[in-house]
Formats: C-alpha cells, structure tokens, sequence
C-alpha cells in the first residue's frame, strides 16, 4: 500500500507529544511483530485513541489500519482522511464487508486494529467485549494482541470538554499474543481477551502517577475513587445514546420519504 499522508500525521503526532510534554510510557512493545499480519485490541477510552493505539506498531516500523464505524467514513472530511490512511469501514448494521476487508488485510500482511468494546467507554473500564476480534483472529488464523491505554480520556472523551494542556501522561500496555487455533471458540477466546484486558488496565491505572488522577477526578473509575460513572451506570448511557440514535434515523427515512 502506498501511504503519503499516514507519516505526515505520525509526524505531526510526535510534534505534538514533543511539544505538549506528553509522557508516553510504553511496555510490552516487542509483543507486535517486526512482519506478517497481526490483528490489534485495543479498549477505548476517547477520539484520539486512534493516535495513540498506532504508536506501539510505528515503534516497530509499522503502520496500523484501523476498524472504524462508517459515519465517519460517510463524513466529507474524515472519509477521504480515513481512506487516504488505508483503514477499514466497519458499518454497525451489517459489518461482514468490513470483516473481510480486515480478513484480507491481515492475510497480506497487515497490521490491524480493532476497538472490541464497540464504543468509547464511559467508565474507563473495560466495556463488555463483542466477540468480532476474536472471530476476525481465528478465521484469518493471526496473532490476537491486546493493547491497553490509560489517560487518552483525559484529552477528548464523550461528554467532557476537550483539554489538550501539557504535562499529561499516556500509559500503554502491549500484551502477549493470543493464537487461538481454527477450531477455537470465539466465545472463550473474547472471555479470556476480556479478563487479560483488565487486568492489564488495572496494572496501568495502578501505576499511573498519583498527582495525575487525585481522588474525585471524573477520568477515574469509581472503583479507584474516581467519580466516573459506574459500568452499570455507563451501560444506561449507551442505551440512552442508541435510542436517541434509532429516533434520528427514524426522522431521517421518514423525511426522505415525505
């Protein structure tokens, strides 16, 4: 694939960490393979997620096509940005196009990455799995790399306000492959990436400094004595945002019909 504007906005992303003294603290790095495909799960936390999830692979001279919902592809700024870095449309409504495409690129050698929960988490904790990822492993028979990050919420998340102030620290986890097998339950293999992915965002928000995540603060779990909403109270967020979702859509088929 040819790529001229994926290193400009890497390049642009480094600047920006320069610049902004943003601490990236990164383990796990030599999990990520140098060559051959490989399929990335990474939990999602806010909108520039997609930045920092690419770093783990361009410290290993690679690049990551990303899976991405279609509105954004849809949209006459971010579609041709999102085309133009080579990543995948995923439309929520009917997603095997977007499977195979993932499924293709993987097996030409691709590195690709993979939101599982399916939406940013409210709580910053690790949303219940969709089981696409590990579908997507088995059936193009590629490793499954869990990666974590904590902090990005603390940038531009849903329902907070942007803040891009400098001093900020990102932790980010890479953790060891998974490679199930052809016969291998999608089921167990989302339950396992599930628990592999907590523990590992524990350890990150453990280790996170202190002076970054004072009790109350609304970027951290309640479970940490944070004042973020809680996974149960999250879950009804979303449900709030899909029926609104639904409702939109409804008025748009009607309007186009009238």
């Amino acid at each position: 694939m040819r790529d001229i504007s994926y290193p400009v906005v890497i390049a642009a992303a480094k600047t920006w960490f320069k610049l902004g003294d943003i601490k990236i603290v990164m383990t796990g790095t030599e999990n990520i393979p140098e060559h051959g495909g490989a399929l990335l799960a990474i939990n999602h936390l806010s909108f520039v997620d997609y930045l920092m999830a690419g770093y783990p692979g361009v410290e290993r001279g690679r690049l990551t096509r990303f899976m991405a919902k279609k509105e954004i592809f849809d949209h006459p700024v971010g579609g041709p940005v999102m085309r133009s870095f080579h990543h995948i449309s995923l439309d929520r409504a009917s997603g095997r196009a977007g499977l195979d495409k993932a499924r293709e690129y993987l097996e030409s050698g691709e590195l690709v990455g993979i939101f599982p929960e399916g939406t940013i988490s409210r709580s910053f904790l690790i949303q219940p799995l969709k089981t696409g990822a590990a579908r997507i492993a088995i059936d193009a028979q590629v490793p499954l790399i869990p990666v974590v990050l904590w902090g990005t919420q603390r940038f531009l998340t849903k329902g907070k306000p942007r803040d891009f102030k400098r001093h900020k620290t990102v932790g980010i986890e890479i953790g060891k492959p998974m490679t199930p097998g052809l016969d291998a339950d999608a089921g167990k293999v989302t339950a396992d990436l599930q628990d592999t992915m907590e523990a590992m965002l524990d350890r990150l928000i453990r280790s996170h400094p202190a002076q970054e995540q004072p009790p109350g603060s609304w970027w951290l779990p309640s479970a940490y004595g944070g004042s973020a909403p809680t996974l149960e109270e999250a879950a009804a967020l979303y449900a709030e945002e899909r029926r609104l979702r639904a409702e939109r859509r409804a008025q748009k088929r009607a309007s186009k019909k009238s």
